[in-house]
């Protein structure tokens, strides 16, 4: 019940922190109005972590070791005056170091102001001009580290006759008409700070998030956490509050800024904002997110039904659900049809292989009949692997016989064995009869 008792005294400490806990509000009073990127909506559950993703890589803070080579101009033209029809470098120069001319012909005919990074006049000075000369001209300005990129073109033509100088617009570019053999400036000229000036860029990059409780205005909302791209960091709210909303340290230098928000609650409920300040390049920039907090899906216990009747025992640590029944339905006719398909290819080519198998079998069969009938007929017999039953053998006249022998007294004893046919004598018989004489 004390458990109880405090739970509850917490849970109100949290849904009233939404007007109390923050005492410092969100700065509404930018100079410039944050553009609205992206909105999004996260939901997740009580007692998780929710990260709320907030990436710009123009954030990076990369700081420039050679002494703000991050900014360019550089003077090109598109000529067609030999027939090739190319775009050509004429110069370039580094906002810290000299201008570097890229044609030895060009070397002291063409040049730019030296302090064209200190005034913003980037405009190209050509002496003794000549037919040669006239083209497209494009004056490209870069800053790598803002990722901005400019060009102002202008078209130049030379004449002979000096009443035919003039310039104007001819709807997309300035037109230059200069007199050969003159001296001819084609303007550029831009007094944005980011070209003139150089900032402590360190001082001018802010990343703060913001936070609205439900029912409560954008101009209302509470500061959470500051970042300056120097290392500055400030957290504000309960310690509560800063120990489970945070962003990595490394985020200036990887341009992550998400928002982690560990153990969520109820009261973490709101509208959270990303406000991403970049003053030395102009960009303000801010991200929007609904964040919800869910209850978590409790798992539900299975219980395995015995076949006695007997009921199983009530758990009253189960949550009891409703009845639920899964019935499983095919995803359409095509999937029995196409399961039928399967079963009739499979029977019909077993039939095809049975059929198949028959069909040699009975051939070979033939084949072997053939094959032992003609094997006989052409092959001599021998007496020898046949048995002759003496038995069928018919008695002959000892006439019809003609035996050679090879002695005399073989042929005499064959002779008396045909003229005095053996007698069979029973000595018994014999002993008996005249033993009872």
């Amino acid at each position: 019940m004390e458990q109880l008792a405090k739970l509850l005294l917490w849970q109100m400490v949290l849904q009233q922190s939404s007007v109390h806990l923050y005492s410092v509000p969100a700065d509404a009073s930018n100079p410039q109005d944050s553009v609205v990127v992206s909105v999004l909506n996260i939901s997740a559950a009580v007692g998780s972590q929710a990260v709320l993703p907030c990436k710009s890589y123009r954030m990076v803070w990369t700081q420039d070791r050679l002494n703000d080579r991050q900014r360019v101009v550089h003077w090109d033209v598109y000529s067609s005056y030999y027939g090739d029809n190319k775009m050509e470098r004429l110069c370039d120069m580094y906002s810290a170091g000299a201008q570097r001319v890229y044609s030895s012909y060009n070397q002291g005919r063409i040049i730019m102001p030296q302090n064209a990074f200190t005034d913003g006049n980037f405009s190209l000075v050509i002496k003794d001009v000549a037919e040669s000369d006239a083209g497209t001209y494009s004056c490209n300005l870069h800053h790598h580290y803002c990722h901005l990129y400019e060009t102002v073109k202008i078209r130049l033509d030379i004449t002979k006759k000096a009443e035919d100088a003039n310039q104007y617009w001819d709807g997309e570019m300035p037109v230059i008409i200069a007199l050969e053999g003159s001296t001819v400036m084609l303007p550029c000229v831009n007094h944005n700070h980011i070209w003139t000036e150089r900032h402590s860029e360190e001082e001018q990059q802010v990343v703060h998030w913001d936070r609205q409780p439900p029912g409560v205005p954008h101009d209302r909302a509470d500061r959470l956490i500051d970042l300056y791209a120097s290392g500055e960091r400030r957290s504000y709210g309960p310690l509560f509050i800063r120990q489970k909303m945070n962003v990595t340290d490394t985020a200036f230098a990887l341009g992550d800024f998400s928002l982690r928000i560990s153990e969520l609650e109820s009261a973490d409920e709101g509208t959270y904002s990303c406000h991403l300040h970049h003053h030395y390049c102009g960009l303000h920039e801010r991200r929007i997110y609904q964040v919800f907090v869910t209850e978590p899906v409790r798992e539900k216990k299975v219980v395995n039904l015995t076949t006695h009747n007997v009921a199983p025992a009530i758990d009253p640590n189960v949550v009891r659900g409703h009845n639920v029944i899964n019935v499983i339905i095919p995803e359409s006719r095509l999937h029995f049809f196409q399961q039928l398909g399967y079963i009739l290819a499979t029977l019909l080519l077993f039939v095809v292989i049975l059929i198949i198998v028959v069909l040699i079998t009975r051939k070979r069969r033939q084949r072997g009949y053939e094959y032992n009938v003609k094997k006989y007929g052409e092959k001599d017999v021998n007496l020898k692997e046949f048995t002759v039953d003496t038995t069928d053998l018919t008695p002959y006249r000892s006439e019809d016989i003609r035996l050679d022998y090879k002695n005399n007294i073989l042929k005499e004893k064959a002779e008396q064995a045909r003229s005095f046919p053996a007698k069979n004598i029973d000595l018994d018989k014999d002993f008996r009869k005249e033993y009872c004489k």
